[in-house]
C-alpha cells in the first residue's frame, strides 16, 4: 500500500511511499481502509521535532475515517463493512485512567496513530482496541461529516467541558483556529450565553462573527484586550477561558482576562515553558486545568452531527487526493491562503 512515511534521514521528513499492508497483531484490533484524512499542526510537530515520543519510520496522520475490511477475533462491537470514525487516542477501556475517563492517559495506549505506530496517512491502517478506538458513523453521515469528531471536535468539546461552563455564562476562547472553533460550537451547547473570541488574525475573527459561532471578537493588534474585557465583563474579567492558541504570550493573557473563581482550560500545545506569577494573581482563585484530549465523547458527537445540531464540514477548506498529499502538507504548513483544515480522499 501507499503510506506517508515521516523519517527524519529523509530529505523532506516525509515521503509518500509503498510499505506493507497492516496486518492483525493482537484479537483486539481491526484494519480499516481509509476513505478520507486530514492534518493535523500535531504532524507538523513530528516533523519539525517537538514531539520526542514520536517513532521514525511510520506513516503519519491520526484524523480519519473509514470502512471496517478485517476484526481480531476478540473484536465485538465492530464489525466487517462498519463506517467508522477513528478516535485519536488509542485506549484499552479497562485501565485504571480509562476508567475514569483519563483515556489520554490509558496505561496500554494514549497518542499512538501516527505518532508511536502507523497512522492514517495510509491507504489502510491498523487500529487497536478498536472496539473502544472506533466509533460507527450514523448511516445519515457521510465519512467527511465524521472526519474531525475523534480529534478537533473532540478537544473543542474537552476544552468547554474543563471550564464548568454554566448556562448563561460570558467566556473567552483564545484561538480561532479549528479547536478554538470547534471550542465556541460546544461551548453554545453547553450553555454559554456569550463568547468572545480573541485573534490577531482578522479573517478567522469574522468568520467566526459572520457563522454565529461567537458573539464579540477582539484582535489585540486593533484593541486593547484588557480594556475590552472590562468592557464586555462588568470589569469582572470572563467567567471561563479557553486557551486554544498557544502564542508566545496568550497563556499569560488567559489568567489577565479571566474573573475571580474562574476555571482556565489550556488545550494548546506550545514550543516554550510557560510562566505561572503565582504572586501577581494571588487572591484571584483561579484554576488551571491542562492537558491533551481525553475524546470520550464522540458517540454524542457523532449523534448531536446526526440531529443537525452541530456541524464541522465549515472546516474544510482544502480538498486533495492521496496522491497529492505532500502538496496538502506543504500547503498547510505555510497557510497562505489562510486555510482552516484539509480533506483527504483516499
Amino acid at each position: 500500500m501507499k503510506a506517508l512515511v515521516y523519517n527524519k534521514d529523509f530529505k523532506n521528513k516525509i515521503e509518500l511511499k509503498e510499505t506493507d499492508d497492516p496486518k492483525i497483531l493482537d484479537p483486539k484490533d481491526a484494519i480499516i481502509k481509509v476513505e478520507v484524512s486530514s492534518i493535523c499542526t500535531s504532524d507538523l510537530h513530528i516533523i519539525e521535532g517537538f514531539v520526542p515520543r514520536a517513532k521514525n519510520n511510520i506513516a503519519l496522520g491520526h484524523e480519519f475515517s473509514g470502512t471496517v475490511i478485517e476484526t481480531g477475533s476478540e473484536v465485538q462491537k465492530i464489525k466487517k463493512g462498519d463506517r467508522v470514525s477513528v478516535n485519536c487516542i488509542t485506549f484499552c477501556n479497562e485501565c485504571f485512567f480509562c476508567k475514569k475517563g483519563f483515556i489520554n492517559n490509558c496505561e496500554k495506549g494514549g497518542w499512538d496513530l501516527g505518532c508511536t505506530i502507523n497512522g492514517g496517512h495510509a491507504e489502510f491502517a491498523r487500529i487497536p482496541y478498536a472496539d473502544s478506538s472506533l466509533n460507527k458513523i450514523p448511516d445519515n453521515l457521510s465519512f467527511e461529516n465524521a472526519l474531525f469528531v475523534g480529534d478537533i471536535l473532540s478537544s473543542g468539546y474537552f476544552a468547554s467541558k474543563m471550564i464548568e461552563i454554566k448556562k448563561g455564562d460570558n467566556i473567552a476562547i483564545i484561538g480561532a483556529g479549528p479547536v478554538g472553533l470547534c471550542s465556541m460550537v460546544t461551548s453554545r451547547i453547553l450553555g454559554a450565553k456569550k463568547i468572545t473570541v480573541i485573534d490577531i488574525n482578522q479573517k478567522r475573527l469574522e468568520f467566526a462573527l459572520n457563522k454565529g459561532f461567537c458573539d464579540y471578537i477582539i484582535n489585540p493588534l486593533i484593541d486593547n484586550v484588557e480594556e475590552k474585557t472590562k468592557e464586555l465583563t462588568n470589569k469582572r474579567g470572563f467567567d471561563g477561558v479557553i486557551e486554544a492558541a498557544g502564542g508566545d504570550n496568550t497563556f499569560e493573557l488567559s489568567y489577565k482576562i479571566a474573573r475571580a473563581n474562574s476555571i482556565i482550560g489550556v488545550v494548546a500545545m506550545y514550543e516554550n515553558n510557560q510562566i505561572l506569577p503565582l504572586p501577581n494573581m494571588y487572591g484571584k482563585n483561579l484554576t488551571f486545568k491542562t492537558g491533551g484530549v481525553d475524546a470520550i465523547y464522540c458517540d454524542e458527537l457523532l449523534n448531536l452531527i446526526s440531529k443537525g445540531i452541530i456541524s464541522t464540514d465549515f472546516l474544510i477548506t482544502k480538498k486533495f487526493k492521496f496522491n497529492d498529499i505532500l502538496e496538502a502538507y506543504k500547503l498547510f504548513k505555510n497557510k497562505k491562503d489562510d486555510d482552516l483544515k484539509f480533506a483527504i480522499y483516499h
